[in-house]
């Protein structure tokens, strides 16, 4: 039913939305973000499975980076992020973590050693993603400060005491 107010909406200039779309919204935001969280604990339970055939060096490295994102994951809800914060966050969950994982673990076991150099490309790979997580950790945090201190100067101007008063006083 939505698809089709959109495709109206192409050919028929803007759509009315009904009450009920509307409300469904922040539902859907809600729903989004519980997809991601699923779709990082499926990642997890990958990585679990592959237990002995990854090395220890990027069991540990995994491991971290899912804590890491377990507090993204609630960090978006918290804070509210912004859209192209939660696709990054999808496309970290979903493709730049298990795309990597699968060809890793298609490799001969012989070149998954803890220091042959796919192991270590491989580490190197999940540096560049730990640092990009914990850059869109900042950026939500330095939103959420953004946005608070835009409340907090809108509340003291406009309840601030005015600089004139009636008896002459300044």
């Amino acid at each position: 039913m939505a698809f089709g107010k959109f495709v109206d909406s192409l050919f028929k200039g803007q759509a009315t939305p009904d009450v009920s779309s509307v409300a469904a919204e922040p539902r859907a935001a809600e729903t989004e973000d519980q997809a991601t969280a699923r779709a990082l604990d499926l990642l997890r339970t990958a990585v679990r499975s592959a237990g002995s055939e990854l090395p220890t060096l990027l069991s540990s490295r995994l491991a971290q980076i899912d804590d890491l994102l377990r507090v993204v994951i609630e960090m978006v809800a918290a804070q509210n992020a912004s859209t192209e914060q939660r696709v990054l966050l999808d496309a970290m969950i979903r493709d730049y973590l298990p795309t990597p994982l699968r060809a890793y673990l298609a490799l001969p076991e012989g070149q998954r050693t803890n220091t042959s150099s796919a192991t270590l490309q491989f580490s190197a790979q999940l540096g560049i993603l730990e640092e990009t997580i914990n850059d869109l950790l900042n950026q939500i945090r330095i939103g959420a400060i953004a946005e608070l201190s835009t409340h907090g100067r809108f509340l003291a101007d406009k309840f601030a005491a005015p600089s004139l008063t009636l008896d002459g006083r300044s």
